[in-house]
């Protein structure tokens, strides 16, 4: 049977859920800052992994999960709120970055526009950055607005995986379909890393896998 491109991760190796246990079970991820400039940016000076994606996809909720920290990251009720790079230390030896939400954005042009900025400069000049994650909800699939942050991380050569959030929302009858369109697109990414990892941060469904994959970055 020929394998699907971009097939679902599975759990982790035994090694690589070892490192994960290591890295992520001392609870010891902190806020370091929150970056509205490129000079504010820490030192890159260990492996550093940044979570994007649309407004209200998760991803407060999936870095709360991965570190086991409840009010970590903090989610805004207002789509667009967090404008700022927020920075997170996992450890001595790792950053995990929450990139602002992009799409619709309750804040004024000017603003939205120095925000998007800076989101191009850091994912074009870090050097530090090891991988991004985008966050696709898994009730909508990858939308346009996916498509343009998934093209600037092929131009930045960045290296991004698809991580599909709240699957727990969407009826088995209908996986199928979702990832038949995530598939599709993706193809068209050169950046794209060949694996999507299915997540649930509310079931906890995937959280090993992502933290396996986190840990065992180069």
């Amino acid at each position: 049977m020929t394998e699907l491109p971009f097939p679902l991760a599975g759990p982790p190796e035994p090694q690589a859920a070892e490192a994960a246990h290591r890295l992520f079970a001392s609870g010891g991820a902190d806020f370091l800052k929150g970056v509205v400039a490129m000079d504010g940016l820490p030192p890159a000076d260990r492996v550093e992994i940044c979570f994007a994606g649309r407004s209200n996809v998760g991803k407060s909720s999936l870095i709360n999960a991965l570190t086991g920290r409840k009010g970590l990251a903090r989610a805004s009720n207002t789509p667009g709120r967090t404008q700022e790079i927020n920075f997170f230390t996992l450890g001595d030896s790792h950053y995990l970055v929450d990139l602002p939400g992009y799409g619709f954005a309750n804040a004024p042009v000017a603003v939205v526009e120095r925000w998007q900025a800076l989101l191009k400069t850091y994912l074009a000049g870090r050097a530090s950055l090891r991988r991004a994650f985008v966050l696709i909800d898994a009730r909508h699939g990858i939308k346009p607005v996916d498509d343009e942050i998934m093209t600037l991380l092929d131009r930045s050569a960045v290296t991004f995986q698809a991580v599909l959030t709240k699957a727990d929302k969407i009826k088995a009858k209908d996986r199928d379909a979702l990832l038949a369109q995530v598939r599709g697109r993706l193809a068209k990414h050169p950046a794209a890393f060949p694996e999507i990892v299915l997540t649930s941060a509310e079931k906890n469904e995937g959280i090993n896998t992502l933290r396996a994959l986190i840990a065992t970055l180069p």
